[in-house]
């Protein structure tokens, strides 16, 4: 039987013929050169993308839709080819489809910095697209929605923050604590503040609790560096605040126990406190302090060590570009306004202005876990620190 044989090519020869055809503004001459490296079997990825190129400059969609489609099968995450597959699809119509290639694309692309020019400027236009789909989404989603009702009972709040996360406005987080996990916690970023009565009690106070705070700010010296070192641990400066001044506390209760000469100079404070659920660990929590943020300071992303408990912020004096942030919800402190939140999520602060930020910090059991659960986690962290009479590894 006579075996027909397949005429060889010089691939690398037939490709730079290609090439050099695309730059003269020839494409049917390159495509040619392209289509005989195709058929003989022999094409990479390069080879299918400048063969779509050709194809396209030629009007010929579905030839090139087929030639990005054998480049995607070589490899299912090349940039260009998933550009290119999205232009396709927009071009045909597809949106949803479309769209999902060109965030494809944003979501594989190493930093900009490590791309060619001509294809970072084509990943900006990916990302461009995938915003302006985005933004159509949305406004139909909301239009059909709106049209259902949405937006007349308070009880759909959590519902629109979740069309915030699905639009890709908003990233999801989760708590992280650096130390201890109890499971099966909500992920809640800031809580309802009316779901705690007792804060009525400690907004009342607030004029009372600054006034004590203004005492104390009247030396200085009594503010530490809320991030100090120890020498029995390796060091860990988180971004430039270890022994930092600019973040800096005055403690009326520490580790657990009461300050007795901070606490005796502020007793509207502790008095204010007296009806709080504070988290009682021994020699760990809680911890209740005058948290000291001085002008232009950034407190970096960062996450708690335990999430058995929250935190309550009692802002007390708050200048202007002041903010904090938890997870993906960001918000302007405003005096005598406490809140309630989860520092094993992701949070910051800054204080922008010419003039110190000064809160009143302290920490709670969190709601959900029952008193069973409450002592056995105090038992748990006692057993810990008896092994070998340790001091605590871990601070608010």
């Amino acid at each position: 039987m006579l075996v027909m044989q397949t005429p060889a090519i010089d691939v690398r020869a037939l490709a730079q013929s290609g090439v050099e055809a695309l730059r003269r503004g020839e494409p049917r001459k390159a495509r040619e050169s392209f289509e005989r490296i195709v058929a003989a079997g022999q094409a990479d990825v390069a080879t299918c993308l400048s063969l779509a190129y050709a194809c396209r400059s030629l009007n010929e969609h579905s030839a090139a839709h087929a030639a990005v489609d054998k480049a995607l099968a070589l490899e299912p995450r090349n940039l260009r080819a998933l550009i290119l597959k999205a232009d396709h699809l927009a071009a045909e119509g597809d949106e949803r489809a479309a769209s999902s290639f060109y965030m494809a694309a944003v979501k594989s692309a190493p930093p900009p910095n490590q791309l060619p020019v001509e294809l970072r400027d084509e990943l900006g236009r990916a990302q461009r697209m995938c915003e302006r789909y985005a933004a159509r989404f949305e406004t139909y989603l909301m239009d059909r929605l709106i049209g259902q009702g949405l937006g007349q009972r308070p009880s759909t709040a959590r519902f629109i923050r979740s069309l915030d996360i699905l639009a890709g406005k908003k990233r999801v987080y989760y708590q992280q604590p650096q130390y201890y996990l109890f499971p099966e916690l909500p992920q809640i970023q800031f809580y309802d503040r009316n779901d705690f009565r007792w804060l009525d009690e400690v907004e009342a106070a607030t004029a009372d609790i600054r006034a004590e705070l203004v005492e104390v700010l009247r030396d200085p010296s009594k503010f530490k560096p809320y991030v100090q070192g120890d020498p029995r641990r390796p060091t860990h400066d988180p971004k430039g605040m270890l022994n930092n001044p600019d973040w800096s506390a005055f403690y009326l209760w520490q580790e657990g126990k009461v300050v007795r000469e901070n606490a005796a100079r502020c007793p509207a404070t502790m008095n204010a406190l007296a009806a709080v659920p504070l988290s009682q660990v021994k020699n760990r929590s809680p911890s209740v302090l005058f948290s000291l943020l001085r002008p232009g300071t950034r407190i970096p992303p960062h996450t708690g060590f335990v999430n058995t408990r929250l935190i309550c912020h009692l802002p007390l004096i708050v200048p202007r570009d002041c903010g904090f942030r938890v997870g993906n919800d960001t918000r302007t402190p405003v005096e005598g306004k406490a809140w309630v939140f989860d520092d094993t999520m992701e949070h910051e602060a800054w204080n922008g202005s010419d003039r110190i930020r000064a809160i009143l910090l302290f920490e709670i059991w969190r709601p959900e876990l029952t008193e069973e659960e409450r002592g056995l986690v105090r038992a748990m962290f006692e057993a810990i620190d008896a092994l070998g009479g340790e001091k605590a590894a871990w601070q608010i």
